[in-house]
């Protein structure tokens, strides 16, 4: 179902959890089947509406980070949702006894859902699946930059969930805007650390609670250790992933006691110089272009059509903007680093990322850089795909962001953790009860000790 308000969005869906409760586990689990049969009906769908969106956009990305990753999240979630249902027992002191305790995940209510364009289809349905697993409903608020996907996301989502479960809301900045001052039970963003300051801002007079995915320039430390080759041909494949356009992405190499000249040369061997997909529009493009002026860029390889543009190893001066806002394109900065602690300082004069990328780290580096640093991960060897692991927990700390989402984690950020307590007919702690004699006084002492 479509709708343009976000308030008669939100009022609908209290209106059908009023009319019909919670959904059970066997309600949840047979939505999320039916999401996941949808999705697969509707891949080479989405693969071109995808494509058309962003003028270039290569079909097996879509299909990797849009189809299979919201699958195998769906599929997860449905196999582990009766033991995460569970209510996790609790101890109970002895002055309570024989009382019983427990915590019992509860469904928070509605939740709002903003999604960015970069990856339009997985970051609507990885937050979404998270809040069905809990048994909420949802408004969702696709991105209007990619309007072919987000007419196809609605259209996925009302035929498989329908309209008491999820509604999509569907418009431009001011839509947005509405959407995030809402009282939802619970808002979940992905985007910009900027714009995401300003949601959190518009939740904060409603004390809506946020799950926010935000950005930040995830560093590659390639150390001593480190095969130049096999960093480059790692870092380089995390960059050339949709163009760059991820909040993941590598945004810049710190090469400790290794010489720019040389990665550059591994860069050019790996032959991962131009992307499968463009950069969205012209306005992100001319923003990309901007933050670059007055940096030394070296293109990797020759652009192609229309937004298509080259991977580009880029060196500028300390004070460049480059180095402090995140790059999200395909151009990777270099920064050579003496040693492991003027990298670390580095990092630390920024804010924490959502991943820090170790190349070639002993134990010992590893165990250092992890004590020495924040950040929503810590990876070693690889880039990007740790996000496509459903089991992980997912997000960033800081500006990079705040909460978790995806499995298990995602699953208790959409439940309220409610307390349950079942008293018994006598306890050590009914002696408190006021009016207090001699008697309770002497039993306070002695529980104190």
């Amino acid at each position: 179902m479509n709708v343009a308000a976000p308030a008669e969005a939100l009022a609908r869906l209290r209106a059908a959890a009023a009319r019909d409760g919670t959904p059970d586990a066997a309600r949840r689990r047979a939505l999320l089947a039916a999401l996941v049969q949808g999705l697969l009906a509707r891949a080479d769908a989405f693969v071109a509406a995808v494509d058309a969106d962003y003028e270039g956009r290569g079909a097996e990305e879509t299909l990797l980070a849009e189809i299979m990753v919201p699958l195998a999240a769906a599929h997860l979630a449905r196999a582990r949702l009766r033991r995460w249902m569970r209510p996790r027992r609790v101890g109970v002191p002895f002055h309570f006894w024989p009382a019983h305790a427990a915590m019992q995940p509860a469904p928070k209510g509605v939740i709002g859902i903003m999604a960015p364009w970069n990856y339009p289809v997985q970051l609507v349905l990885m937050p979404l699946v998270d809040a069905i697993a809990a048994g909420n409903r949802v408004a969702v608020k696709p991105s209007e930059a990619t309007p072919r996907t987000a007419a196809l996301l609605a259209e996925l989502l009302a035929e498989t969930l329908g309209p008491d479960i999820v509604q999509t809301v569907q418009g431009g900045p001011q839509v947005a805007a509405d959407f995030a001052a809402q009282p939802w039970d619970h808002l979940v963003f992905t985007g910009g650390t900027g714009i995401g300051r300003k949601v959190a801002a518009a939740a904060a007079p409603g004390l809506v609670p946020t799950t926010l995915e935000l950005g930040g320039k995830c560093p590659a430390l390639v150390l001593p250790g480190a095969r130049l080759d096999r960093a480059a041909q790692a870092i380089l494949a995390g960059k050339v992933f949709n163009a760059g356009q991820t909040c993941v992405a590598p945004d810049t190499v710190l090469l400790v006691g290794h010489a720019p000249e040389a990665f550059a040369a591994a860069c050019r061997a790996a032959g991962l110089g131009l992307p499968d997909t463009a950069i969205i529009n012209a306005a992100q493009l001319a923003r990309l272009e901007s933050l670059c002026e007055g940096a030394t860029l070296t293109p990797l390889a020759a652009d192609g059509p229309g937004r298509r543009r080259a991977l580009r190893l880029a060196s500028a001066p300390p004070d460049h903007p480059m180095h402090q806002a995140e790059i999200f394109g395909p151009v990777l900065a270099l920064q050579p680093c003496a040693t492991l602690a003027e990298a670390l300082a580095w990092v630390n004069a920024r804010p924490a990322p959502l991943a820090i990328y170790l190349f070639g780290a002993s134990r010992a580096e590893a165990t250092a850089i992890a004590a020495a640093t924040r950040s929503g991960a810590l990876v070693e060897e690889r880039c990007l795909e740790y996000a496509a692991m459903p089991g992980l927990p997912f997000g960033g700390i800081g500006a990079s962001g705040l909460g978790r989402r995806n499995a298990e984690a995602g699953f208790l950020e959409m439940s309220n953790l409610r307390a349950q307590v079942v008293q018994g007919g006598f306890s050590l702690s009914r002696l408190l009860d006021p009016p207090r004699g001699d008697r309770a006084r002497a039993l306070v002492r002695r529980l104190l000790r």
